[in-house]
C-alpha cells in the first residue's frame, strides 16, 4: 500500500492549483436572495430610463444568468472518453445528461442553475451539489455554434472529475460575489454571488446615498477619476496577461471601482510575447496601438465602447466608423478611404483564435495600420522572462508567485526560477500564507520533506483550515508512516472538500493503511456523491476492498 502524491493532481501540487486565491470569510446569503441585473438596476432605472434600457441588452448586463434562461439544446457526444451529454429542458429545468456509451450503468443527470458568459464568445453552466458548486465539462462556442469541451479536456478518456467553481471566476461574469467558505475552494453555504450580469454598482460603486437623495449625492462616474482609476474598472475584468496574481494579503474580490486595481492585482507577461496569442488581452493589445501612444491618458476604453449600449449587427459598422472618424476626421478617410468597405475593423481589427482558449476568436485591439498574419507563437529562451504590465508597485514576491504559478500551469520553464524566487523572499513571505503554500509544495517536491512540513505548520498557524497545507502535509507525514496524524489533517481538509476527489483518494489510502477498511470505503463513496463515475475512484475502491492492518507496515 503506498500513498500516490499524484492523487491530487499530475503532482503533490494539485491542491495549491486549486487553491491559488487568498481565502475570505464571506457572510451568509440565501440562494433565494439571486436577483437578475434587470432586478438590481430597476432602482436606477427610475431615472435612467434610456441607460438602463440599452444596457440591459449588452453583453455585460448578459453575462450571467438562470440557465434555463440560456440553454441551447444539443447532444454531443465526445469522442475521447465515449461520452455522450445531452443537454435539454427537463420540467421547465435546464438539465445535462450525460451517457458512457461503453458502460450502460454510466450514466446521470445535473440540475443546471445558472448560465455563464454572455454567447458572444461562448456559454458555459454551473449546478450545485451539497452548496458545492461546479462548471458543466461541455460548453457551448460561438464560433462554431456547437457543444465542446472545456479547454483542457478535449483528450481526457474518462468522464472528467468534476469542475469547481471559484469565486475569482465569478467575479466578471456576476455582481457582489463571495469568497467561498473558509477552507474551502467552491463550497459556499449562502449564494456565492448576489445578482446575475454586471450590475451598475460594479462600475459606478456604492449607490445608495446617490438614491437616498435623489440623486443629490453624485455617484461615481469613470469618466472623472484619474487615468489609472479610471481604467482599473475595465483592467479589473479585462486583463489576464500570461498570468495574474493576487497581492499578498489581498483578493480581486475586495476591488471597488475607484480604486486602483493594481493594489490587489498584479498582471505579468513573457518579454515579447504576442498579446494576441492567449485571450482576455483586450487592455494589452490597445496599450501597444498608435491610437492610444499618441493620445495618452485622454484615451481609455470608452473611447470606442460605450458601456451602457452595444450596437447590433445593422448598427455596428456605423457605430464604430463614427469611432473612428473622431480623430480621423480628414477628408481621405471620411469621404475616399475604402468607399466600398465602411468598416474599418475588418481590416484594422482583425479576429484571431487564442491558443489558452480554443474554439474563440478574439478582436486584435492593437488597431495595425496594415492587417497582421496570423503567426505561431515560439517562445526564445531570452522571452522566458516575465515582466509587469499596469501594475505600479509589484514585488519580487509577486514575482515569484507568478512563476510559480506558470509552473502549476505546465510552464516547465518557469520551475527554476519559481524556486529561486521563493528561496530568495523565505524570510519576507513569513506572514503570507500563499507564497508559503507555494514555498511549501516545492521543498516537498525537492525532497526536502523537513523544511516543507515546517512551511505548512506555519501556514496552519495563520490559517488552521487552509487546503494546501492539511493537504499536503497530511501526504507527507502518511509517507513517513505518521498514519494517525496523516489520518487527521486529511479527515480535516476532507471534512470541507468533499468533492475533491484527489483528496479522497488520498485519505482512503492512509485510512487503508491504518486497517480502517471501512472508512475508507465511506470516503470514496462520499467523494463519489460529487464525482459520479470517476473510474479512477471506483478503481481504487476495488484495491482497497481487502484492507488489512498489515498494509501499514509496507
Amino acid at each position: 500500500m503506498h500513498i500516490d502524491p499524484t492523487a491530487t493532481g499530475s503532482r503533490i501540487t494539485l491542491t495549491a492549483l486549486l487553491l491559488a486565491f487568498v481565502v475570505l470569510v464571506s457572510p451568509r446569503v440565501s440562494k433565494s436572495q439571486v436577483t437578475s441585473v434587470k432586478v438590481a438596476d430597476a432602482e436606477c432605472a427610475k431615472c435612467h430610463q434610456e441607460i438602463y434600457r440599452k444596457y440591459l441588452a449588452t453583453p455585460m448586463a448578459n453575462a450571467s444568468g438562470q440557465a434555463n434562461e440560456k440553454l441551447m439544446p444539443a447532444t454531443f457526444v465526445h469522442k475521447a472518453s465515449g461520452i455522450e451529454y445531452i443537454l435539454s429542458m427537463v420540467g421547465g429545468h435546464a438539465s445535462l445528461d450525460y451517457q458512457d456509451l461503453r458502460d450502460a450503468t454510466g450514466k446521470g443527470r445535473l440540475s443546471l442553475n445558472y448560465f455563464l458568459g454572455s454567447g458572444h464568445l461562448g456559454t458555459t453552466y454551473l449546478y450545485s451539489v451539497d452548496n458545492y458548486l461546479f462548471e458543466s465539462p461541455v460548453a457551448w462556442y460561438a464560433d462554431s455554434r456547437s457543444y465542446d469541451m472545456k479547454p483542457g479536456l478535449a483528450e481526457i478518456s474518462e468522464k472528467p472529475p468534476s469542475l469547481p467553481m471559484q469565486s475569482s471566476c465569478l467575479r466578471c461574469h456576476m455582481s457582489a460575489v463571495r469568497a467561498s467558505d473558509s477552507g474551502t475552494i467552491n463550497r459556499y453555504q449562502g449564494a456565492p454571488f448576489l445578482h446575475t450580469g454586471i450590475t451598475c454598482e460594479a462600475c459606478h460603486g456604492d449607490a445608495q446615498q446617490h438614491v437616498r437623495t435623489a440623486g443629490k449625492s453624485s455617484v461615481l462616474n469613470p469618466i472623472k477619476l484619474n487615468a489609472d482609476l479610471r481604467d482599473s474598472i475595465c483592467i479589473s475584468c479585462h486583463l489576464e496577461g500570461d498570468v495574474t496574481v493576487e497581492r499578498a494579503g489581498h483578493s480581486a474580490l475586495q476591488y471597488r471601482p475607484g480604486e486602483s486595481i493594481s493594489k490587489y492585482l498584479a498582471f505579468y507577461v513573457y518579454g515579447g510575447a504576442n498579446p494576441t496569442s492567449r485571450g482576455v488581452s483586450e487592455v494589452e493589445q490597445f496599450a501597444q496601438s498608435t491610437c492610444k501612444r499618441v493620445s495618452g491618458e485622454k484615451m481609455s476604453c470608452t473611447n470606442c465602447h460605450d458601456p451602457h449600449f452595444t450596437p447590433d449587427a445593422q448598427q455596428r459598422t456605423a457605430f464604430y466608423r463614427s469611432k473612428c472618424l473622431a480623430c480621423h476626421s480628414e477628408p481621405q478617410f471620411a469621404l475616399s478611404h475604402h468607399p466600398e468597405n465602411p468598416d474599418c475593423t475588418s481590416c484594422h481589427m482583425t479576429r484571431s483564435g487564442a491558443q489558452n482558449i480554443p474554439h474563440v476568436a478574439w478582436t486584435d485591439h492593437r488597431i495595425l495600420k496594415l492587417p497582421a498574419s496570423v503567426k505561431t507563437e515560439t517562445r526564445t529562451q531570452a522571452q522566458e522572462q516575465l515582466a509587469p504590465v499596469f501594475s505600479p508597485g509589484a514585488t519580487k514576491r509577486d514575482l515569484a508567485m507568478a512563476y510559480y504559478l506558470k509552473m502549476l500551469d505546465g510552464d516547465r520553464t518557469a520551475e527554476s526560477r519559481a524556486w529561486e524566487q521563493l528561496n530568495q523572499e523565505k524570510d519576507e513571505i513569513h506572514d503570507d500564507p500563499a507564497a508559503l503554500e507555494a514555498l511549501g509544495v516545492m521543498e516537498a517536491e525537492s525532497g526536502d520533506g523537513k523544511n516543507a512540513e515546517q512551511t505548512f505548520q506555519r501556514v496552519l498557524e495563520l490559517d488552521p483550515h487552509d487546503l494546501t497545507a492539511l493537504s499536503n502535509l497530511g501526504t507527507l507525514l502518511a509517507k513517513q508512516g505518521k498514519l494517525k496524524e496523516a489520518a487527521s489533517l486529511l479527515q480535516a481538509a476532507f471534512d470541507r472538500n468533499r468533492n475533491i476527489s484527489g483528496l479522497a483518494m488520498n485519505l482512503a489510502r492512509v485510512e487503508c493503511m491504518s486497517g480502517d477498511a471501512k472508512s475508507a470505503r465511506s470516503t470514496l463513496e462520499t467523494t463519489l456523491v460529487y464525482n459520479p463515475d470517476l473510474e479512477s475512484v471506483r478503481r481504487l475502491m476495488k484495491e482497497l476492498s481487502s484492507c488489512a492492518k498489515t498494509d501499514a507496515g509496507q
